[in-house]
């Protein structure tokens, strides 16, 4: 993929912060394999002191805090350790279902192979889960995780048998455009891809207190793959 221009990708900063719009397919860290460039990568080569204060899965894009010094850092660490940060994500899944609110709690424990399953030994997880629009087969939803557990939107998303399109790791098929647009017809000789090449979550929202105890509130636009997701299901329900 083309390495984005990370100035791009910033949609607030002041003295202490950076949040950005991370694409999908570029990792918050290092991975356990290889030297793939990530974002703090491209972030360094910009602010030397400047740390993720969270992460985001490779494939989910969105909003992403950074610090520029050891004293923000601190700061918002501690915002996430009590749950004080407001987390927003949007998700498109399988099937139509209608919910106003719904708290989901299902306890989650990371396993030895990068994933992660809902079992009662695991830590507790609670997710807020509520319809913003429906479509022929899908469900476009709000999520406010309250905990911070791995994978835990896609989780309890699955646990509600609502799995996000494209997580195939958790049950989420891919989706097809023909499989909504009639007439469609491929040219000879080709193969129909996914819509989206990714499990369709996005961190919409991040909100949380500023060193001086002013609140940071900033949105994340869709990208262009979630956003023509989005687009063409209403189009086509």
């Amino acid at each position: 993929m083309k390495l984005p221009a990370f100035k791009d990708l910033i949609i607030y900063e002041d003295d202490n912060y950076l949040v950005i719009n991370k694409p999908p397919f570029l990792a918050t860290l290092d991975e356990r394999l290889g030297t793939a460039t990530n974002i703090l990568r491209l972030a360094r080569e910009h602010y030397d002191d400047v740390q993720a204060c969270h992460r985001l899965d490779k494939e989910t894009s969105g909003a992403l805090a950074l610090a520029k010094n050891p004293a923000a850092y601190r700061h918002l660490a501690m915002q996430f350790e009590d749950r004080e940060v407001k987390k927003v994500y949007h998700a498109v899944s399988w099937g139509v279902h209608h919910y106003e609110g719904l708290r989901v709690e299902r306890n989650i424990e990371t396993t030895t192979k990068g994933k992660a399953r809902l079992a009662v030994t695991g830590k507790p997880a609670e997710t807020l889960v509520r319809t913003l629009e429906t479509y022929t087969k899908h469900t476009l939803f709000e999520c406010l995780p309250v905990t911070g557990r791995m994978h835990q939107i896609r989780l309890h998303l699955m646990y509600l048998e609502a799995p996000i399109v494209g997580d195939k790791m958790y049950g989420g098929e891919d989706f097809y455009l023909s499989s909504l647009k009639r007439k469609f017809n491929m040219k000879q000789g080709e193969e129909e891809q996914p819509f989206i090449k990714r499990f369709a979550l996005h961190a919409r929202q991040l909100s949380f207190s500023g060193l001086e105890g002013e609140t940071i509130s900033v949105e994340a636009d869709y990208p262009k793959d979630f956003r023509v997701l989005v687009d063409n299901l209403r189009q086509y329900s």
